[in-house]
């Protein structure tokens, strides 16, 4: 392992690039996060079932996991605009494939494999690299913030926007016209152009290879432990968002409040992945962390124990939305701080792989055990087991970078 010195320069805000990078998120979490409005339509015209749909939404977040350390890895060495545009072409041609009914195979291998690697290729963690190369370490977390809104603000514009579109069209032309958004990918990608040696904050204060950073990441405790939190993360957010829409029409509430609260969620989750930015950048973030998993915990048994109304609902959709994805900006910045940014687009992805896991188990598990038990209480039961577990590991992670000697004797 040989060791380098970087340059390090300390610009100004990069704009620019930011606003690209949000724009993208929106446009690349959006249409994902509002699949769960498109199960019941779909189904009534296919005859499919719960589980059918719950599989296809499964493999999606599989992909998604599945590829992020490989298009981060790609991104890191090759450049993230043309990652971006490969996630275009997936994404679109998915949800073309989609739109298709002729069988369930299209369902499956369109909207599950295709559009999961597209999110892959085009999501959280190919950008918020692109951005850690082009901000300094004190604006880092506010910029990955920012980043998190814009899929939070993507959530909340397509859930009005993906119904309405449903309205009008029927479920397979509004999955069409969303496929068609997707091409715009390439053009708003231009000026995140780069690799992880090019921007103003050149890589990092070691030269390594891809081979010795993953034995480093894989023997540092603090990463393994983050990366077995996160499993919760996306075991808990995709089981709300496929299965929320249906589980409100279970309990006897007006369909639109499943609109209501979704966008409620992608509403006040701008609000929390902000907040988490500035609270990340001045306070521990594995504690940090760790309150936020408890307070979805506390959070969904309130819901489950008290009435449930219309209220309610709303009240935990904004509650949810504050918490929802306010995890990404401290899980990122946790990885930037342990091993620098070099291959913060691979290292980033194998923390999300365990996420997207988790995503798996929640979707399928939802679809799964209610076509068993006619009921989604056991998936949302088991979700505040986890959120306790994903609390005590966070607890004890070290918010430092990884000893290396052979930098520190070089020095």
């Amino acid at each position: 392992m040989s060791t380098a010195t970087v340059s390090r320069s300390d610009p100004g805000f990069p704009w620019l690039i930011i606003a690209s990078g949000c724009l993208i998120t929106a446009l690349t979490f959006g249409p994902r996060s509002a699949m769960g409005f498109f199960q019941l339509p779909m189904l009534a015209d296919t005859g499919w079932s719960r589980a059918d749909f719950g599989l296809a939404m499964a493999i999606q977040n599989l992909m998604w996991g599945l590829g992020q350390p490989l298009f981060g890895a790609l991104a890191d060495k090759k450049g993230t605009w043309r990652v971006l545009a490969l996630s275009a072409v997936l994404y679109a041609t998915g949800l073309a494939m989609m739109a298709a009914p002729q069988s369930i195979w299209f369902l499956h291998a369109g909207g599950g494999v295709l559009v999961g690697l597209g999110v892959a290729s085009g999501s959280f963690g190919i950008i918020l690299a692109a951005f850690a190369r082009n901000v300094t370490a004190d604006q880092r977390s506010l910029a990955f913030g920012m980043g998190t809104a814009a899929g939070s603000a993507g959530m909340f514009l397509f859930a009005p926007i993906s119904q309405s579109l449903i309205d009008s069209f029927g479920w397979s032309d509004a999955l069409l016209v969303m496929s068609a958004m997707m091409l715009i990918v390439p053009v708003l990608a231009v000026p995140l152009r780069g690799n992880s040696s090019s921007g103003t904050q050149k890589q990092t204060d070691i030269d390594q290879t891809i081979a010795e950073a993953l034995r480093e990441a894989f023997g540092h405790q603090s990463y393994l432990l983050l990366t077995a939190g996160f499993f919760v993360c996306g075991f808990q957010v995709a089981f709300i968002t496929a299965h929320f829409p249906a589980y409100i029409g279970d309990i006897g509430i007006d369909a639109r409040y499943a609109v209501i609260g979704i966008a409620l969620i992608g509403f006040f989750n701008i609000i929390g992945s902000l907040a988490s930015g500035v609270i990340g950048q001045k306070y521990s973030k594995p504690i940090f962390l760790a309150l936020i998993y408890i307070g979805r915990s506390i959070a969904v048994t309130a819901f489950l124990l008290l009435p449930q109304t219309a209220t309610s609902v709303i009240i935990f959709s904004a509650v949810m939305g504050i918490l929802w994805l306010s995890t990404v900006p401290p899980t990122n910045a946790l990885v930037a701080i342990m091993f620098g940014t070099r291959y913060l687009g691979m290292l980033g992805g194998i923390v999300f792989l365990s996420h997207q896991i988790g995503s798996f188990l929640g979707v399928w598990l939802g679809g799964y055990l209610y076509d068993i038990f006619g009921t989604y209480d056991p998936v949302w039961w088991l979700g505040v087991a986890l959120g306790l577990f994903a609390a005590a590991v966070h607890w004890p992670i070290k918010e430092q970078p990884v000893p290396r000697p052979a930098l520190t004797a070089a020095e």
